[in-house]
């Protein structure tokens, strides 16, 4: 289980349970204060002006809350939103028929926005600056355009992959945010709110230790206490506390930095089989018998956040955190050549 409970976490879509934790107002979003603060600022200007709010972007790991943002902008701007995922526009009629379902001040959300076809995004451009659709009908000497006038809308759009966006759609956002990871205390505290919504009895130093292990992600901590409810059940009186908590990661095998198996895992193979590094993402994939974005996506950004791996121009390098918690004697030379 502990092995691809990240993954899993990270990877699968909300569940029902993940959506009945969503805050539904800024005043009860833990966490992302600037980012808060910058969209609750825009949300009022456009209600001072009656106009419709300007195109924004979310960026960052999965997790953070990104579409919670967009359900909580839509919301304070008292209109209606509309979700869709890149994947799923594979042609332009796909994106004609959500866009002329809008009406005007609606919230079009789209998520990976950057797994949109090129073909596709070529069509948002008038629609995000000139609110209008071109889509040619037919093909060679009978093809025509038609030109569609739509609504004022909002387009919200969220990536866990920022650098994929292409320049051009970059631009035509209003506004460019990226949420960071949460804090322990931030984590702790929405742990404590959704424990209270689900009726589970926690203390503060349950809550605490779970935030601990969490990964800086909300998603990560709500399915964590999922997991710490069920075994305080079965093994105590239900109540989650500081010793319980530690009891049911560890029988996940989430240790108090929060690295599971894999993690530690790659942390061995890069020390004990590639000697520290360097070494490139396709070996260390293969030396630990997992899909390479996956290391890229779900254990390395954690790993380098908690300063065990660096990412270097010839590859993955273990940094002196890393030898710590494996248990290994340092390289020789101390630091790590990085360069």
């Amino acid at each position: 289980m502990s092995e691809n409970f990240y993954q899993k976490t990270t990877s699968e879509p909300s569940s029902s349970f993940d959506i009945s934790l969503r805050p539904p107002a800024f005043s009860e979003f833990i966490g992302q204060d600037k980012v808060k603060e910058r969209l609750l600022l825009m949300v009022e200007a456009a209600a001072k002006r009656g106009d419709v709010l300007d195109h924004v972007l979310l960026s960052g790991p999965p997790g953070l809350g990104k579409t919670t943002l967009a359900n909580i902008i839509a919301r304070a701007a008292g209109t209606q939103l509309h979700t869709t995922s890149g994947p799923q526009i594979e042609k332009a009629g796909d994106l004609a028929g959500v866009l002329t379902n809008l009406q005007k001040g609606d919230v079009l959300f789209i998520d990976e926005i950057h797994r949109l076809h090129p073909a596709i995004e070529e069509y948002l451009y008038p629609a995000m600056e000139d609110y209008r659709l071109d889509i040619i009908i037919d093909s060679g000497p009978s093809a025509r355009s038609i030109q569609l006038n739509l609504p004022r809308f909002t387009l919200v759009g969220a990536t866990t992959r920022s650098g994929m966006l292409t320049a051009p759609l970059r631009s035509r956002f209003g506004l460019v945010n990226r949420l960071d990871y949460y804090s322990q205390q931030e984590l702790a505290r929405i742990i404590e709110r959704s424990a209270g919504l689900l009726e589970i009895p926690v203390e503060s130093d349950g809550a605490l230790e779970i935030a601990r292990r969490a990964r800086g992600t909300p998603r990560v901590a709500n399915a964590l206490l999922r997991w710490v409810r069920d075994y305080a059940e079965v093994r105590s009186d239900g109540t989650i506390t500081g010793p319980i908590a530690d009891a049911a990661l560890a029988m996940i095998e989430i240790d108090a930095d929060g690295l599971d198996e894999m993690d530690k895992r790659v942390l061995e193979s890069l020390i004990y089989k590639f000697s520290g590094g360097p070494v490139g993402l396709g070996s260390l994939a293969v030396a630990v018998g997992e899909d390479a974005s996956t290391l890229e996506e779900v254990h390395e950004p954690f790993l380098i956040l908690q300063g065990f791996l660096a990412r270097t121009p010839r590859g993955r390098v273990a940094m002196p955190a890393a030898y710590d918690k494996i248990g290994a004697a340092p390289p020789e030379g101390g630091q790590p050549n990085l360069l």
